[in-house]
């Protein structure tokens, strides 16, 4: 049984996400809730079930969603972002071959094998969303959050990107240019934010330390403040 309970295992991960009632950060104001998809039902069940027999350890199994999610995935992004603030030349390489780049620090692996990485600049702020389903690079940033997975997140960030930004709290200048990019299951996007002021005597490891999950999304920034923080 030790190959199916770890087949079993690897699918309720992955599809666990999916499971979770999607909903944008600040958009409390709505008196209606949104209603799980016939998709999210079906995983629910499915992971009921497997608990159920014994199959899936409730626990373990909402710990592994949240190392993913939170620190394994985001972490290994991190330091993509770090070694190419601290390194020039691995930021070109970074820009020009993002697979190649990635895979020197030893990421890769399924849905990561196409990637592209985008810069921010003072005048140019990206940001990735999935417009048919949820396409996201796992192997650096791990699962992808629920809202990132949501209707309105999928739809909005192309019609009013500004608008769903300001609901992350984050408000950019009239005049930076938001640009969207639409990831898809053979082409994959990755943010490399600013690097925040005041950080040329911090370390790699402390650069890493800075950078989080969404603003490696595209929908916040990095700054100092944000160190210590989970991703």
């Amino acid at each position: 049984m030790t190959t199916n309970r770890r087949d079993f295992l690897s699918s309720a991960v992955t599809a666990a996400g999916a499971a979770l009632t999607p909903e944008l950060p600040h958009a409390h104001d709505h008196d209606h809730q949104a209603v799980p998809s016939d998709l999210a039902l079906r995983v629910k069940a499915l992971e009921s079930l497997l608990v159920e027999k014994g199959l899936v350890d409730r626990a373990a199994l909402d710990t592994l969603i949240d190392a993913y999610e939170h620190k394994i995935g985001p972490r290994n992004g991190a330091r993509v972002i770090a070694r190419a603030w601290a390194d020039s030349a691995y930021k070109q390489r970074l820009l020009t071959n993002a697979d190649a780049a990635i895979a020197e620090l030893g990421y890769g692996g399924m849905q990561g094998e196409h990637m592209v990485v985008v810069e921010n600049t003072l005048k140019v702020h990206n940001m990735i969303v999935c417009t048919l389903c949820s396409c996201y690079p796992w192997p650096v940033l791990g699962l992808p959050p629920v809202w990132y997975k949501s209707a309105p997140y999928r739809s909005r960030s192309v019609i009013d990107p500004r608008g769903v930004l300001s609901e992350f709290g984050l408000e950019l200048p009239a005049d930076v240019e938001v640009r969207v990019w639409d990831s898809t299951a053979e082409l994959r996007y990755l943010v490399l934010p600013e690097r925040p002021a005041g950080t040329e005597h911090l370390s790699e490891e402390q650069l890493a330390a800075l950078v989080t999950r969404d603003a490696m999304v595209g929908v916040a920034k990095v700054t100092p403040a944000t160190q210590g923080a989970s991703a």
